[in-house]
């Protein structure tokens, strides 16, 4: 595809078929938006959170950038996730990274990127705090295990915020998770990091530390 034009015929045709199957489907999903999920992944293209969940428009709320970082001092994420706890009502938050990144590649090789390095910092911290676990594996294996730490650790983060914690001493039903995706198969793996609740948090950490999901 070469021209943008096309993906307007694509649009069409699209909403063609998806209207000759539910023909309110459009009105439905005009008169609200009441996703039940929270998606915070890569903004790489070849993850789009709503296909490889097998969902539907409306059906999640997502927030996406290089490597699925959450900081705490980013106003952008933290703004999405205020919105979907605590106006959209969201029931699932989930921090999805995916083998193959080229942000978590890139924190790893060693090399300048320009602006992008003051982003990549977040992970480069991630990598620094697992050193003793990354650097006895293969070069090969490396940035996916880092790639897995990284959405354990920005999971943690999410969870660490006065929104959700807030939300949790309201008893709110919230339930925060980590997944990891695979380009090479199209399966979503759980990294075994699910907290429903601030009790919960240490536990779960200290589980989701264990095997990598690949070798499980």
């Amino acid at each position: 595809m070469r021209d943008p034009s096309e993906l307007l015929e694509r649009n069409r045709d699209w909403a063609d078929r998806v209207v000759g199957d539910d023909a309110g489907f459009f009105q439905r999903l005009a008169g609200q938006q009441a996703p039940r999920f929270l998606w915070i992944g890569c903004a790489d293209s070849r993850v789009p959170a709503n296909v490889i969940a097998g969902l539907d428009p409306g059906e999640v709320f997502v927030h996406r950038n290089v490597a699925n970082v959450f900081s705490h001092t980013d106003l952008n994420a933290l703004t999405v996730l205020e919105y979907a706890v605590s106006v959209l009502e969201v029931e699932h938050v989930i921090v999805c990274g995916h083998y193959g990144c080229g942000g978590v590649g890139a924190a790893l090789d060693q090399r300048g990127h320009g602006l992008i390095d003051n982003w990549l910092r977040h992970i480069k911290d991630v990598a620094a705090k697992y050193d003793d676990v990354l650097s006895l594996l293969p070069a090969a294996e490396r940035a996916d295990r880092l790639a897995e730490f990284n959405a354990i650790e920005q999971t943690r983060n999410v969870c660490y915020t006065s929104i959700v914690q807030e939300a949790w001493a309201r008893g709110k039903a919230l339930t925060v998770r980590a997944w990891i995706y695979g380009l090479d198969d199209g399966r979503l793996r759980d990294l075994d990091f699910v907290v429903r609740g601030p009790d919960e948090l240490d536990p779960a950490y200290r589980l989701a530390l264990g095997p990598s999901a690949a070798d499980r």
